[in-house]
């Protein structure tokens, strides 16, 4: 893992440190993901921070600067996002992110 995701790892486990008691880390979509109780929510690839956004959202999110949507296959993925780190290169940023991922995960609950 180059120094520079594991700097992104570090980032993200701080953010989610209020879920901390639900939060598990897995090895996901080439990179290292973190669910919320059992969802996927949020994780790190290839220095770029993947997030699963609620389906309401996802036209606001989706134009934001450094934002565009999931795609591995050549078919973008329901509610998976990519945010450059340009996206997230504050803390506060990157905080703004982890919550839409949690959001995401809380829906998925029910």
């Amino acid at each position: 893992m180059n120094p520079n995701s594991e700097e992104i790892l570090k980032r993200i486990r701080i953010a989610l440190s209020p879920w901390k008691k639900d939060i598990e880390e897995k090895r996901m979509f080439g990179g290292t993901c973190f669910l919320f109780k059992g969802k996927m929510c949020v994780g790190e690839t290839k220095e770029r921070l993947m997030v699963r956004v609620p389906a309401e959202r996802m036209k606001e999110v989706t134009n934001s600067p450094f934002v565009k949507p999931m795609d591995f296959t050549g078919k973008p993925m329901k509610e998976f996002i990519f945010v450059t780190t340009q996206g997230f290169d504050t803390e506060e940023k990157l905080q703004q992110w982890i919550e839409i991922g949690v959001a995401h995960a809380k829906t998925k609950l029910k």
